[in-house]
C-alpha cells in the first residue's frame, strides 16, 4: 500500500485555541483517510483541552519521531510527539511569556523533521508574536522564522480560499515603514513568486494577478502620492516581460466592494492590513494563510490565538482544517509536477486533470 502524506502539526500557544482547533479537526475520523497527522506538543496538555472539549474518548497515540508512523493508508489514529518533560501551567487566554517558549519547543521540533524530510508538511496553529520572543526566536512571526529556516531569500504570506487569494508585499513590518519599504524590485519579486505558486502549487496555467496601488485612489495620477507612478506600475511592466498576466495598481477600496477580485486568480497587496482584511471579510471561515516560495509546504489557519474565547469550547475548527487539506493538495500538486519533470509522458494525463 502507498505511503498517506504525513503532515505535522505545531501547537501553538498553549494558552489559546490551537490545541482545541487541533483535536476538534482530528476527532472526525475522516481526516485520516487523506493524511496521518503527527502533533508536537505533550499529551498532558493535549489532555486539559480533550476535557474542556468534551472528547473523552480522543487519544493520541504517543510516538518518538515521524519514522515510527507507517504512513499507510489503512493507518487512522492521531499521534503525538512529547516535546518536553515538565508541567506546563495553562491559563486560557492568558499571554504568558513563561509558557510563551513552548510554542517554539514546538515549532522548532516540527520544522526540524520538516526540513529533515521527515515530515511531508507543517500545518502551525497561532502563537502569541510576543510572548514566543526569546535568543532562539526573534522574528515577526511563522512566515520570517520559516524563510530563514528553509535558507530563502524571499518568500511570500499568501492567504488563499476558493473565491480569493491574496499576497502581501510588506508583512510583519509598522505601517510607518512600508512606503520606504516597497521597491519595484521587492514588487517584482514578489509576483514572480505568486506567479510561480498559482502554476506549481494550484495548476492555473495562465495566471492572473492583480496589483493593488498604496496610496487612497491608486494616487489619483500623483495627485496623492507618486508610488504608483514611480514604484508599482513599472514592477507590473517588468512582470508583463516576463510573461506574468499582471494588471493595475487598482483602488484598494473598490476593488473588493465592486467584487473586481473575482476577475483574477490572485491580488498582491501592498501591505499586511490592506489585503488581509477583505480577505477576514470574505473567506475567514475557510481562509488559509500559505507560505508560498519555500522548498518544503507550510499552512496555518488565519487567525490567531484568539484569546478572548480560549478555554469556553468556542473557538471553530473551519480554518485549521482547510489548512490541512490545503498542505495536502500542495504536496501532491508539487509530486505530480516532479512526477512529469521526469516523465514527460504523463503530461496529457497531468494537463488534463489541471484543466
Amino acid at each position: 500500500m502507498s505511503e498517506k502524506i504525513k503532515i505535522g502539526i505545531s501547537i501553538g500557544d498553549v494558552n489559546g485555541i490551537g490545541l482545541e482547533i487541533i483535536l476538534k479537526t482530528l476527532s472526525d475520523s475522516r481526516i485520516y483517510d487523506y493524511c496521518t497527522p503527527i502533533v508536537y506538543g505533550h499529551t498532558k496538555v493535549a489532555s486539559f483541552y480533550r476535557r474542556l472539549t468534551g472528547l473523552d474518548e480522543f487519544n493520541f497515540f504517543v510516538i518518538g519521531h515521524p519514522s515510527d508512523v507507517s504512513g499507510k493508508k489503512d493507518q487512522r489514529k492521531p499521534n503525538m510527539i512529547n516535546c518536553w518533560e515538565e508541567d506546563v501551567k495553562i491559563e486560557p487566554g492568558i499571554a504568558n511569556a513563561g509558557v510563551g517558549k513552548y510554542s517554539f519547543i514546538s515549532l522548532e521540533r516540527a520544522t526540524n523533521d520538516l526540513v529533515n524530510g521527515d515530515i511531508d508538511a507543517l500545518v502551525t496553529a497561532p502563537i502569541n508574536k510576543d510572548t514566543i520572543q526569546s535568543d532562539q526566536f526573534n522574528f515577526p512571526g511563522h512566515t520570517e522564522y520559516l524563510q530563514e529556516r528553509a535558507g530563502a531569500g524571499e518568500s511570500l504570506m499568501f492567504l488563499v480560499s476558493d473565491t480569493l487569494r491574496v499576497g502581501v508585499v510588506t508583512g510583519h513590518i509598522p505601517l510607518a515603514k512600508v512606503a520606504a519599504s516597497i521597491t519595484t524590485e521587492k514588487i517584482l519579486a514578489k509576483l514572480k513568486l505568486m506567479d510561480n505558486s498559482l502554476r506549481d502549487d494550484f495548476w492555473i496555467r495562465k495566471p492572473k494577478i492583480a496589483v493593488l496601488g498604496l496610496n487612497p485612489h491608486a494616487s489619483d495620477n500623483g495627485l496623492i502620492g507618486d508610488e504608483e507612478q514611480t514604484v508599482i506600475t513599472p514592477a507590473i511592466e517588468e512582470a508583463r516581460n516576463s510573461n506574468i498576466l499582471a494588471f493595475g495598481p487598482y483602488a484598494a477600496d473598490g476593488f473588493f466592494a465592486n467584487g473586481t477580485y473575482l476577475q483574477f486568480d490572485a491580488v498582491l497587496a501592498m501591505y499586511h492590513d490592506q489585503g488581509l482584511i477583505p480577505f477576514k471579510q470574505i473567506a475567514f471561515e475557510s481562509g488559509v494563510n500559505f507560505t508560498a516560495g519555500l522548498n518544503f509546504v507550510r499552512t496555518s489557519p488565519d487567525h490567531g490565538t484568539a484569546y478572548d474565547i480560549a478555554g469556553k469550547n468556542l473557538a471553530s475548527e473551519v480554518s485549521f482544517r482547510e489548512a490541512i487539506f490545503t498542505a495536502i493538495h500542495i504536496v501532491k500538486r508539487r509530486r505530480e509536477t516532479l512526477e512529469l519533470e521526469e516523465n514527460p509522458l504523463t503530461i496529457t494525463k497531468l494537463s488534463r486533470d489541471r484543466d
